[in-house]
């Protein structure tokens, strides 16, 4: 069992893939076969550099394709007053008494420093299904902390794939 991905995240990596093959492969092969061209390759830093990011894009191929071959596509079930996937959560950290707003997504698009909170994170499994007015204890390995949720809106922007 591999990394839980929805129906738009395996549509957005097969897309990835696809563009990196049929369009940046052929223009990093090209820079590679210049840049050998130009003749000894023991101080050609052109060749070196086209090299490293033809490899990269063959590795971040090979990543995607891993990832889709051992994915496990989920549906979200969440009802509309339900923090489910796609859900901008407003909470209320009661100790601190801080509010903050958190996009609940799949681990693949998680990113902490966009506030976009991965399902399996402490987080996200604890606000998961529920709903407007519920005080939430998230575990940590410290002890844990509360907090209280304000309002749950949907958001369906595209949000980004995590980088390897």
């Amino acid at each position: 069992m591999g990394e839980k991905l929805t129906k738009a995240d395996v549509k957005k990596i097969e897309e990835e893939i696809e563009m990196r093959k049929l369009e940046l492969r052929p223009q990093l092969i090209a820079a590679v076969q210049e840049a050998r061209a130009q003749g000894d390759l023991s101080e050609n830093f052109e060749y070196y550099a086209a090299k490293r990011e033809k490899n990269q894009n063959e590795s971040r191929i090979g990543y995607l394709e891993r990832m889709l071959k051992n994915a496990t596509v989920i549906e979200d079930r969440a009802k509309e007053d339900e923090v489910g996937l796609n859900k901008v959560v407003e909470v209320l950290f009661e100790d601190e008494d801080e509010v903050d707003s958190y996009k609940i997504v799949t681990p693949i698009r998680g990113d902490s420093m966009q506030n976009r909170i991965s399902i399996e994170s402490p987080l996200g499994k604890a606000l998961l299904r529920r709903h407007v007015g519920d005080t939430v204890h998230v575990k940590t390995e410290s002890g844990g902390y509360d907090l209280k949720i304000l309002s749950i809106t949907t958001d369906d922007t595209d949000d980004e794939i995590r980088r390897f």
